[in-house]
């Protein structure tokens, strides 16, 4: 789970305007971010099957946010993948 301080300056790196925190860019580097946190977890302890199931879980939604981005604009899907440090 994210401190809510690095969360808040996620949200400052990947705004597009002021008073955005939804947006599918802040989405998918909050969710990012929970990712690492939650892989150094699962190898410290392989064997929390709960966390394993979140993890699919955030996985999933990130993908499905990616798409839903690369479908509306690609130039910004583009840019996000690159800012994030994703592989596709």
């Amino acid at each position: 789970m994210l401190d809510p301080e690095k969360k808040e300056e996620l949200i400052k790196k990947y705004k597009i305007h002021e008073t955005d925190t939804g947006s599918p860019e802040v989405q998918i580097a909050l969710l990012s971010e929970e990712i690492k946190e939650l892989l150094e977890h699962l190898k410290k302890h392989p064997k929390d099957l709960h966390s394993k199931r979140g993890l699919l879980k955030m996985v999933s939604k990130r993908k499905a946010l990616l798409n839903y981005l690369k479908q509306k604009d690609e130039k910004r899907y583009k840019a996000i993948i690159k800012k994030v440090g994703l592989k596709k």
